[in-house]
């Protein structure tokens, strides 16, 4: 397997190049999933559906990806890391570009599906290459670093995608997307080196028994649960944050992409700083204090009425914050608890129980949010309320992982001594 760094050496020149093809093709995989809040307030006008209908497609591509995670987690380590990668995004792209083209809800639904069956188990690949090639003194400023990619989806992708769409309509961010990913593709078959350092470490011939020792782990078990959770507030809140934005808040449509990219660009400046207070101040510590943000801030937004542009921006800029300052520690922390045989097969599994959870939570509030004929989402404040239980859960249970992690830690270091 290829070593990485020693903790608290700069980042060797291959490492950088991983970082930023990785950060990359996150990007490609987020906005494909990004794009469909902001196209909602477009999207539901143009095929005719409601609410729960919407809250339906969103949740096609969360359900479908949990599925093929659990399909697949078995072979996830039974596999070069890099071919895994080229099939399933290959598959990813094929899906987006039927998206692209789909001219009633039927066909959408079905593509969101396809495009979940494959893409949805790339992160999950991505997590295992991260984890592979970096120690955990290193991972929170990776992940810092890899979570610019959502912020580059707002500041780039989603206005981009807006603008396509204000002038050719909302099958035009779908190809854009296509034509990116190509360009990560092609990045990963003649630059990336191949990972199978891992295969000499499998003891399970068959790729079901590989899957079922790593579910009976109690540890990734607790772990899978906790994934599970932290996904289904995020999932509630945005696929109706467009519709909100402008029916609610009042706030022109052609204005969405004013806010996605400023608050896009103050989260590609707040991603590696919180990645790298992280790795100095403790993960548990940071995502405590990015909970108590989250809590306040999905209040302040839920409750909004009618508010002027510079305060959306202001809001949305401070729930970055705290959404960051929880996913970044959160999943430093996970990166821990498997050990190297186990590492795609465990990433795989947390995957779709975070696309499952997200699914869930997609039609959940489709189901009580309410779309009135003047167009207002009602019953958004009830997201909120939920979102905050979920959090305070959520901190109870990471402190036990993050304790877990830091004695399993303090064990390896005894052991070498």
């Amino acid at each position: 397997m290829q070593q990485a760094a020693r903790p608290n050496m700069a980042f060797t020149g291959y490492q950088k190049f991983i970082i930023a093809l990785l950060a990359f093709l996150q990007f490609t995989i987020i906005l494909d999933f990004m794009i469909l809040s902001p196209l909602g307030a477009f999207l539901m006008p143009a095929l005719k559906i409601n609410t729960s209908q919407f809250g339906t497609v969103v949740s096609a591509y969360a359900i479908s990806s949990a599925i093929s995670g659990f399909l697949t987690a078995g072979f996830a380590d039974k596999f070069d890391r890099k071919r895994l990668l080229l099939f399933f995004y290959g598959g990813f792209i094929i899906g987006t570009f039927l998206c692209g083209i789909a001219p009633t809800f039927e066909f959408l639904l079905g593509a969101r599906i396809v495009t979940g069956l494959f893409g949805g188990v790339i992160g999950s690949i991505v997590f295992a290459i991260m984890t592979d090639l970096f120690p955990l003194e290193q991972r929170g400023r990776v992940m810092g670093f890899l979570q610019t990619a959502f912020a580059a989806s707002q500041v780039l992708g989603l206005p981009a995608g807006l603008f396509l769409t204000n002038h050719w309509g909302w099958h035009m961010p779908f190809m854009m997307i296509v034509v990116v990913s190509l360009l990560a593709g092609i990045a990963i078959v003649f630059y990336m080196k191949p990972l199978r350092g891992h295969l000499a470490l499998q003891t399970d011939k068959k790729a079901y028994q590989h899957l079922l020792h790593t579910v009976q782990v109690p540890s990734y078990l607790f772990a899978f649960l906790a994934t599970g959770l932290l996904s289904l507030g995020g999932f509630m809140i945005m696929p109706f944050a467009s519709a909100f934005t402008v029916n609610n808040l009042g706030i022109h449509a052609d204005e969405l992409p004013l806010i996605y990219f400023v608050t896009g660009i103050a989260s590609i400046l707040i991603g590696p700083f919180v990645g790298k207070m992280t790795d100095t101040f403790g993960k548990y510590k940071v995502f405590v204090f990015g909970s108590f943000v989250s809590i306040v801030m999905v209040l302040i937004y839920t409750h909004l009425g009618a508010t002027p542009l510079y305060m959306v921006m202001l809001v949305n800029t401070a729930m970055f914050i705290g959404i960051f300052s929880r996913m970044i520690p959160s999943q430093a922390l996970m990166s821990a608890i498997p050990t190297p045989a186990n590492r795609g097969a465990f990433m795989s599994v947390s995957s779709s129980l975070q696309s499952l959870a997200g699914g869930i939570g997609s039609i959940v509030a489709g189901a009580i949010v309410v779309q009135a004929s003047s167009g207002e989402i009602q019953h958004f404040d009830v997201i909120g309320y939920i979102m905050c239980v979920i959090a305070v859960v959520c901190m109870v249970m990471m402190y036990y992982i993050n304790r877990s992690v830091m004695n399993s830690q303090a064990s390896q270091v005894q052991a070498s001594n």
